[in-house]
């Protein structure tokens, strides 16, 4: 399907010029195994060479070219020393050095009394300067050889860097002409050119402003990628949109009896939620929606709502978890509200077994269950539903499009899909990763939270904490204690979950618990249970706790080696307590001295508890690739733009993405079919079977 013109771009990188078996390994590592993999591969530095001094004018330091006459070599007596050569001109004399160098080799490149071009760093050593192993080494007339400006690209060990100059040369002769799609009036009001001059600008920059991220040339091929995202997604969507929906509309009897269980009346921001669920579900097109709603902002309730509704029309509704916990702590909170309303829950995880599994299946699968909780199980082959109106997905953060669209397809005809997240998500992020989506944000908190007083240590302090802790046990507190890793290690000084456990048990005795990652999961739960019911009062754990943890007697988070955790995680943790009605404090002990970065995220965490706010300090201190999740996430690895630095070009391509898509939904046009071509160019083909006539 990929258009003809593309082939070179799509060849294997061996097809180019030096690249043999051993390096082609490398390229790949670095860049990836396709020519286009390489050209998208910038430079990061440029060397000049346009410096021509004599020697009595060169500076420490400097990138100098010099034409000079060869004089005496000094082979080194040992085998530590260097080996010298003595160049001069007219205006004095200077040595090059080599080291390990071999003498036939340079007497037939440097021979005595002929004139020679050099050009590479010159050092002053003991006040004199030399040049050790220069870059180039010509005679007088092949000077026209070497570049004067010369782009460096980041490697890898064993790659060398002319290998990659040389191999991106060839890559830039053989570009294929591509229609042009973008428009010509923004490519004029933003001063930029065709596609594929702007990649030759970019690859022979001609100063080091050319290897800014905003730098025309880069810039230009940073929106071409951002484009082909936003288009991708937006045939995703438009796809979404043309699947056989069904209209779902609840008479309100089953809702009105959970709304009158709960302790308190719904949120602004969650009446406001609903009607949007309402709305999509309502309608004849599929519901592709996130949830966005900060720790403690009442999502659950937004969620079981909308699967009532489902319910009350006659159909049935899934809520999936990542984890087994969370897929637990779900069933459990939602049990007594759906007793209440007379609605059948019931639970499925990877744990279940044998008869109780088959009967769940089997009443899934008849009808009998109007809502199943469970983790991704739900989603194997084996468990079939009657009439799946709704599938709600908790902490998407680690499920991609693909994914969401094959939820979408579990309930054959049109099954709405609702996607939760508890990680507040930047708008750079949403319209990357979530583009496809329409977004609902719960930015309001239910009434009675108080805030969480938090405050930072420095961990010399430990015992002083300590000896606090005692005082809040007497007053019925039960305290999270969160360390970075599980057990000691030799290469990190930071606490270690079984060593603090160990510690805190000595002093406390068996009112401490346990809980990591790499316990059972039974071993876990039943730790989580006896945290719940207060037999244990001192939870010592990894961030294993950090996402649907609900204990709402929990009044006391401590973490420890705070400067090691991202923003988002730290705000996640401290959303553990703050639960009840009781105050709650969350203290953040840290390593002197601080780095910059982690004291930021520190005075960030004691000055808001807006999670909106944090997500946008997080991306901003650590970029997007390191956000929490954000590896797994199905987030796009964007090559060339940048998308902290150009939200603006993002905002802009994702309003031309929308409006291209209203005009010519089919990628018929002009453009259109040059768009196509972009596609393809970004490995969107996924995106091109969307297409009708695709």
């Amino acid at each position: 399907m990929r258009p003809e013109a593309l082939f070179p771009l799509f060849a294997p990188v061996h097809s180019l010029p030096g690249i043999g078996p051993r390096l082609e390994k490398l390229v790949e590592k670095l860049a990836g195994p396709k020519v286009v993999d390489l050209l998208w591969h910038l430079p990061s530095g440029l060397v000049d060479r346009r410096s021509h001094p004599k020697i009595a004018e060169v500076r420490d330091g400097e990138i100098a070219t010099m034409e000079v006459t060869i004089g005496l070599h000094v082979p080194p007596r040992t085998k530590r020393l260097p080996y010298r050569v003595h160049v001069s001109d007219d205006t004095g004399e200077m040595q090059i050095v080599f080291f390990n160098a071999r003498a036939d080799y340079l007497n037939k490149v440097l021979p005595e009394g002929s004139r020679r071009i050099l050009s590479g760093r010159v050092e002053f050593y003991q006040g004199a300067p030399q040049m050790s192993h220069p870059d180039y080494m010509l005679d007088v007339s092949e000077v026209g050889q070497m570049p004067l400006l010369e782009p460096l690209y980041p490697l890898t060990t064993g790659l060398p860097q002319k290998a990659v100059q040389k191999a991106v040369r060839s890559a830039l002769l053989n570009l294929p002409e591509l229609p042009e799609w973008q428009d010509t009036h923004w490519l004029k009001a933003r001063g930029w050119v065709r596609w594929h001059q702007s990649l030759v600008s970019a690859h022979e920059p001609q100063a080091t402003a050319d290897l800014d991220p905003d730098a025309p040339a880069r810039a230009r091929l940073a929106y071409d990628e951002l484009l082909a995202n936003q288009l991708a997604l937006g045939l995703v969507r438009l796809r979404m949109r043309r699947l056989p929906g069904r209209t779902v509309s609840g008479d309100g009897h089953l809702r009105r009896k959970v709304e009158d269980a709960l302790p308190f009346a719904l949120t602004g921001a969650q009446l406001r939620a609903l009607a949007e669920i309402d709305s999509d579900m309502k309608s004849t097109h599929r519901m592709l929606r996130l949830l966005q709603g900060d720790v403690g902002s009442g999502k659950t309730v937004v969620a079981l709502l909308a699967m009532l509704s489902a319910v009350e029309a006659g159909f049935q509704a899934a809520m999936m978890a990542p984890t087994e916990i969370l897929a637990r702590q779900h069933y459990a909170g939602l049990k007594p509200l759906c007793d209440t309303a007379g609605v059948r829950l019931a639970l499925l995880t990877g744990r279940d077994k044998g008869k109780q599994r088959e009967e769940t299946l089997a009443a899934t699968a008849a009808g009998e269950i109007d809502i199943i909780v469970g983790t991704h199980a739900l989603f194997q082959e084996e468990v079939a539903f009657r009439a799946l109106a709704l599938a709600v997905v908790d902490e998407q953060h680690r499920f991609g499009v693909h994914q969401r669209l094959m939820l979408a397809s579990k309930g054959g005809i049109g099954t709405d899909v609702l996607v939760m997240t508890a990680t507040p998500i930047p708008r750079t992020l949403t319209l990357t990763a979530y583009g496809d989506m329409d977004v609902s944000k719960l930015d309001e908190k239910p009434p009675g939270r108080l805030p969480v007083d938090t405050r930072a240590l420095p961990l010399d302090r430990l015992e002083e904490v300590l000896a606090g802790l005692p005082r809040a046990l007497a007053r019925g507190a039960q305290i999270y204690w969160v360390c970075p890793l599980v057990e000691e290690s030799d290469d990190v000084d930071a606490a270690a979950a079984e060593e603090r456990h160990k510690h805190l048990l000595s002093i406390f005795g068996g009112i401490v618990g346990l809980v990591h990652g790499r316990m059972k999961v039974s071993d876990k739960d039943e730790v989580m249970k006896r945290f719940e019911v207060g037999d244990i009062k001192i939870l010592v754990a990894t961030t294993v706790i950090e996402v649907g943890v609900n204990v709402p007697s929990a009044t006391i988070m401590v973490i420890e080696h705070a400067e090691r955790f991202g923003l988002a995680q730290l705000h996640q943790l401290r959303g553990r307590v703050g639960r009840g009605s009781g105050k709650s404090s969350c203290l953040l002990l840290y390593q002197t001295p601080l780095g910059e970065t982690a004291e930021a995220r520190i005075k960030i965490m004691r000055e808001t508890e807006d999670g909106f706010r944090i997500a946008e300090e997080d991306l901003r201190l650590r970029g997007a690739g390191e956000l929490l999740g954000t590896r797994q996430s199905g987030l796009p690895a964007f090559r060339i733009a940048d998308i902290e630095t150009q939200k603006d070009l993002l905002a802009a391509a994702y309003d031309d993405a929308r409006m291209i898509l209203e005009r010519d939904p089919e990628l018929e046009s002009e453009r259109g079919k040059a768009l196509r071509v972009l596609l393809y160019l970004f490995e969107r083909d996924e995106a091109i079977r969307y297409l009708r006539s695709g």
